[in-house]
């Protein structure tokens, strides 16, 4: 796995996370913007050809 890729994945785990302990301290604002962040990093990790597990958050 090159540099790219791990870095990627690795932001979105962090993302994913992020977003998870938005919706559980309920703040709306910051869920839209994890959420945000999560639909750009999975939508350029399509565009690059790096497959991301589907998460359930």
């Amino acid at each position: 796995m090159d540099a790219f890729t791990a870095g990627l994945l690795q932001r979105i785990k962090a993302t994913e996370s992020d977003l998870t302990r938005a919706r559980d301290e309920g703040d709306e604002f910051l869920v839209e913007v994890e959420q945000g962040e999560l639909d750009d990093l999975r939508r350029l990790a399509a565009e690059h050809g790096v497959e991301v597990g589907v998460y359930s958050v």
